[in-house]
């Protein structure tokens, strides 16, 4: 049986006008209510997939607590422990048992959670024995950054993952180190490349939507995000998807959504999509 767990990481709280780019204020404060200063509050959730072969498979590691206090300050990161390795304990299992991690892009909020808190020594990476899943072009990506999102990238990270013997890079296709019905949604319109995992259930698939559609109110097609490279791109990448998963009656899994871990693809009467059905959070969900 394969199961399905959503696991919390490390919060943040980011500008609310960055995370809906070119939706007004008058609209995005109705969907995420900001603070004094303007920041909405934001999940980083990852998915725990148990397999029936006894794989346990990880999807991101979310923004951990790596950064020093002036930069978990700036960007906005809420508690001071390691929130996914706490949930990780929680669902019975540690950093340690992880079999493969699969990034869906390499942006610090997304894989954050694989290097150890913040001790002011040299960055560390967890997950000892995990292989780590990660699209060719995002890699490359990491890499080269350019000049707009270098910021975004963890440098000591990307030489831990290089140096680690176990980096899987894939073009797209399902890697030996996953279940063969695996399937890749590839993306270009956050950041090049990005990887969006498709897990097949019995009634249904479920895709970790990564930046794609990090939330709820995100589904709406026209939504997009002030970090996204390539927003036309993305809301053409988006509709595709949506249009995919309705008609298989599939589910997304939200990232960044503070309230819900995941939800079902809906279509109302003038063809707009939105979220339905929403699942706070999963706890073991079965094949």
């Amino acid at each position: 049986m394969r199961t399905l767990t959503s696991l919390l990481g490390n919060s943040q709280k980011l500008d609310g006008g960055a995370m809906f780019g070119n939706a007004p204020r008058a609209m995005w404060s109705q969907w995420l209510a900001p603070d004094e200063a303007h920041r909405v509050a934001l999940a980083c959730r990852c998915l725990l997939v148990r397999e029936e072969d006894g794989r346990r498979i990880l999807l991101e590691a979310g923004i951990g607590a790596f950064f020093a206090p002036e930069l978990k300050a700036r960007y906005g990161v809420v508690e001071d422990g390691h929130v996914l390795l706490d949930n990780l304990a929680a669902a019975g299992c540690s950093h340690e048992d992880i079999d493969v991690v699969i990034l869906s892009h390499l942006h610090f909020d997304h894989v954050g959670g694989l290097l150890a808190a913040w001790d002011g020594g040299p960055a560390r990476l967890l997950f000892p024995k995990a292989q780590f899943v990660v699209g060719r072009t995002a890699w490359q990506r990491a890499c080269a950054p350019h000049a707009r999102d270098r910021a975004s990238f963890i440098p000591e990270l990307i030489a831990l993952l290089e140096n680690s013997g176990r980096l899987v890079l894939t073009d797209g296709e399902t890697p030996a180190c996953l279940p063969a019905d695996y399937r890749f949604h590839l993306s270009d319109g956050h950041t090049p490349g990005m990887l969006l995992t498709e897990i097949p259930l019995e009634d249904g698939p479920v895709v970790y939507a990564a930046d794609l559609i990090p939330g709820a109110p995100w589904v709406h097609v026209p939504i997009t995000m002030g970090y996204d490279r390539f927003p036309e791109q993305l809301t053409d990448e988006k509709r595709q998807l949506l249009e995919g998963l309705l008609a298989r009656q599939g589910r997304l899994f939200f990232t960044h959504d503070p309230q819900y871990a995941m939800a079902w693809v809906n279509r109302d009467a003038k063809g707009r999509f939105h979220a339905a059905d929403h699942v706070p959070r999963l706890t073991a969900l079965a094949r």
